[in-house]
Order: C-alpha cells, then structure tokens, then sequence
C-alpha cells in the first residue's frame, strides 16, 4: 500500500515509521525542515517500544501527491491548510488521527476521497530530527465518520477493515469500530478534561486526577458528554468521567499536548476540544460552563503572547 502521511511530526511519524518497516508498504512523509532533511539523509530512527532506523521517503512538498491512503496529523487549525494541498493530489482513502473535532468534515469539504476517522493513544516524541521515540505502545482505532456503512453500501466498512488489517500486520495494534461517532465524543471529552486545566497550571495529567483540580476536569468532561447526546451520539456522563480518569491516571507522569504547547509558546488546539464542545452547545441549546470558561482562559493566553490573532 502506497501511503503518505501529512503533518509528519511525532506521531504520523511513528506511524508512518512503523508502517514503512514492512515491505508491502512504500510510505511518504510530509514534513518541514530539519526533520525531513535528516530523514532523507539517514533514514528515520525509531527507539522506545520499536528500534529501528527505518528508510523512506521525506517531503516538505505535500502537493499532487498520490497514494492509496493519506494519513493527516497536522494540528487541527492548520487542517484546512491541509485539506486544500492534499486536493491537488489523488487518494484512494483519507484517515484522520487528529485532537479535537470537526477535522474530518473539514478534509471530506476539500478532498474527493472517502474520509475515515480515527484515534490514536500511541506516545511519540520528536527527539531531534530524524529520531522519534515511542514512548508508550496504543492502538489506533479507525472506522467510518457515520459509525457505520450506509445500507446496502459496505464500501466504507471493507475499506476501513482493510486498512486496519494492513497496520495490524505492520506492528501497530488497531481496532477496526463501528461506533466512531461515539469513541469520538468520548475522545473529545477526556482531552476536554485533561487539556486545558494541565496547560493553565503548567502541569502533568496527574494533575487532574485529584483535588482541586479532578472535579474541574471531570465537569468538562461531563458537558461534553451532554452536549454528545444533545447531537445525537449515546455518551453518558459517567462514561466520559470514567474514561477521562483512567487516562488521567495510566498517563499521569505524561504532559498532555496543549501543555506541551503552552509550554513551547505555540498555538493551541483549544478550538476543536472545548471550544468545538461550546460552538456545538451553543447550537444546540445546552449550558456548558466550564467548557466557556476554560476556552475564555486559553484563548486569552493565545492572544496574550502573540500566538493569536483572531
């Protein structure tokens, strides 16, 4: 399978990496300079849970590329950056593995491909060019945007099971799921927890699996699940609470990726966790606070130190 993966920082390099190790796969990486200068000169060194230097091919240029599959993991406001060079190019599939929501009904807008879905719980860190570290094994789990094919249609469900079945073979654990729409939400209301009271408070995930700061998050995490339901998606309360938590707590020495932002002075994806969870609830009449308060408190430090313009 002919792959390329867009926005190839830690984790689409991991994957892509990964990918690249098996022969039946020639992989692409869209990346910027210096990381995929290094990856052309010597190849992309894997270490942690995978160790290998593995050869492929590395690009600054993601225009009229062609493939079978385009993996996209750029940061969910420069999507439809991505979205508009991807379509100078052909693709059978598109995967997602993006934070936040609203990502794939940006690329599907662009992109005459199907458009599927995904996550990924893989950790990844660009140690210096050319060098990503796994520094925690996952899964990917992928599947249709509608959580399931359209009656009488199994495209969308033989093409995601095929897909799945060629990462399974190339050492990446994946799950192949009919419920999307709701691992999404679920997704979105663990980050909406974790994210932003770790980026405000400078930090790690342990941070929010105790006082004063657990019922902060787990609130978040609760209006998303609200609001979830309010579109349409079975997510209760205490699920989205329960699964935020156990991630809090198997990541709890991890520093989650707006903090890491923060950190760095860069632009966060406040916009797709809760300020997508605000922009839905607004639509849909229901009341989430939290959610407003903690989009208010990032957006500001965005704007505060000149990472923001809007």
């Amino acid at each position: 399978m002919e792959v390329v993966v867009f926005g190839a920082g830690s984790l689409g390099s991991l994957v892509g990496g990964v990918l690249a190790r098996a022969d039946e796969h020639a992989v692409t990486l869209v990346a910027r300079e210096p990381h995929a200068r290094a990856i052309c000169e010597s190849g992309l060194q894997l270490s942690g849970e995978f160790d290998e230097t593995v050869t492929l091919d590395a690009t600054t240029d993601g225009r009229e590329l062609e493939a079978d599959l385009a993996i996209v993991t750029v940061k969910s406001f420069d999507t439809p950056t991505a979205a508009e060079t991807l379509a100078t190019g052909a693709f059978d599939a598109v995967l997602s593995l993006q934070n936040g929501m609203g990502n794939e009904e940006t690329l599907a807008a662009a992109i005459d491909a199907p458009v599927l879905a995904g996550t990924a719980t893989y950790g990844a860190i660009l140690q210096e060019p050319g060098v990503i570290k796994c520094t925690g094994a996952g899964e990917l789990v992928l599947g249709s945007l509608d959580g399931e094919s359209k009656a009488g249609d199994s495209s969308s469900a033989t093409r995601a099971t095929n897909i799945g079945a060629a990462f399974d073979r190339a050492g990446l654990e994946t799950v192949v799921a009919e419920d999307m729409p709701r691992r999404l939400w679920t997704k979105l209301a663990i980050n909406a927890g974790i994210n932003p009271v770790t980026a405000l408070t400078e930090t790690k995930n342990e941070a929010v699996t105790s006082s004063p700061a657990a019922e902060l998050a787990r609130e978040a995490a609760r209006e998303t699940a609200r609001v979830a339901r309010a579109a349409g998606v079975a997510l209760p309360e205490q699920d989205a609470v329960a699964a935020m938590d156990r991630v809090a707590t198997e990541t709890a020495a991890n520093t989650s990726s707006m903090a890491q932002d923060v950190a760095a002075g860069r632009r966060t994806e406040i916009d797709s966790i809760n300020g997508y969870v605000v922009d839905r609830a607004t639509a849909l009449g229901v009341d989430v606070p939290t959610n407003r308060v903690l989009t208010t408190l990032v957006r500001t430090w965005e704007r505060g130190t000149g990472v923001r313009s809007d």
